[in-house]
């Protein structure tokens, strides 16, 4: 009698192992989705690379489904801590106007300071036609390049430090502020709309490095204390908040606004601009309807724009 035994396949003894890989790499990324609920650096690095641990995910999904189908039950728990994650960064819906209102639109774009690309994203953004056109990481040189592009369509304007704000419509109040620090990287000006007054907030918040966010993090809850004792009933608040959609350091400014969602069907990613890999330009909103909001590539600089059209 002759014994024969039959050698596992190759694929067989290939599904344990490559099931224990991807379950331990759906525990990784599950441990770095919870990260960006953690305040401070591991936040703000996590919070970066959440729309990437998504597509991570799905890979290892599918994978699991071609090579280990009962490790898919893993990912499941990864799967629903990032879609929980995600959703106060999802896209949202276009609105309908309130009736007998009159649309703004408001853009605004980081222009990369010595970039010599100023002139350039403001004459692009004054051709769309928009209302309110606030620009940050302005020098010397590409403020007054911006200034003389749009002083013929925006006569209304005010700068201070790395910012500055044109509008069709007058400008009142203008006040520059300083946000907790020793420079002044934002304002605050009234634009006087055709139906009601909005107060337009312009911020640039400070850069973020490796174990370095203080400045930022306290521009950020600066912001925050600012619109929270701010009596306008309309207020938007643009620029570079040099943090990504679902940072915790935003927590504070989502408390007092609402976060504009993109109405396009993506993320708004926004930088960079050749590959753009997280959102770190925002516009948050109170008492006005957001009608569609996208971005647009515009000049030479590293962001995308952000285009956001708002009604009373």
């Amino acid at each position: 009698m002759i014994d024969v035994t039959t050698k596992p396949t190759a694929r067989r003894r290939a599904s344990p192992r490559a099931g224990r890989v991807i379950a331990v790499a759906g525990l990784a990324l599950l441990v770095g989705i919870i990260c960006t609920w953690v305040p401070g650096v591991v936040g703000t690095a996590a919070a970066a690379a959440l729309p990437w641990f998504g597509l991570a995910l799905a890979v290892l999904v599918v994978f699991a489904l071609i090579l280990a189908r009962r490790v898919t039950l893993v990912l499941l728990a990864p799967v629903l801590v990032w879609t929980l994650a995600i959703l106060p960064s999802a896209p949202g819906f276009a609105a309908a106007a309130p009736p007998q209102s009159t649309p703004i639109e408001i853009v605004s774009q980081n222009v990369r300071a010595h970039s010599g690309g100023a002139a350039a994203s403001a004459a692009e953004l004054a051709d769309m036609s928009a209302d309110v056109i606030a620009l940050t990481e302005l020098d010397g040189d590409s403020l007054e390049s911006a200034r003389e592009t749009l002083a013929s369509a925006y006569p209304h304007s005010y700068a201070i430090g790395t910012v500055a704000v044109w509008s069709r419509y007058p400008i009142a109040d203008a006040q520059p502020l300083t946000l907790g620090l020793d420079w002044k990287r934002a304002l605050r000006v009234v634009v006087n709309a055709p139906d009601a007054d909005v107060a337009v907030y312009v911020m640039h918040a400070a850069s973020v490095r490796p174990g370095v966010q203080q400045e930022r993090d306290t521009m950020l809850s600066g912001i925050a204390d600012a619109v929270a004792s701010d009596p306008a009933e309309s207020i938007v608040v643009v620029g570079d908040f040099n943090a990504a959609s679902a940072d915790p350091a935003l927590s504070a400014v989502r408390s007092q606004l609402d976060w504009v969602r993109p109405t396009d069907g993506t993320l708004g990613l926004t930088w960079p601009a050749a590959l753009p890999l997280a959102r770190i330009d925002h516009v948050f909103v109170r008492g006005l309807t957001v009608l569609e909001s996208t971005t647009a590539r515009v000049g030479n600089s590293d962001h995308l724009a952000t285009v956001t059209t708002v009604a009373g």
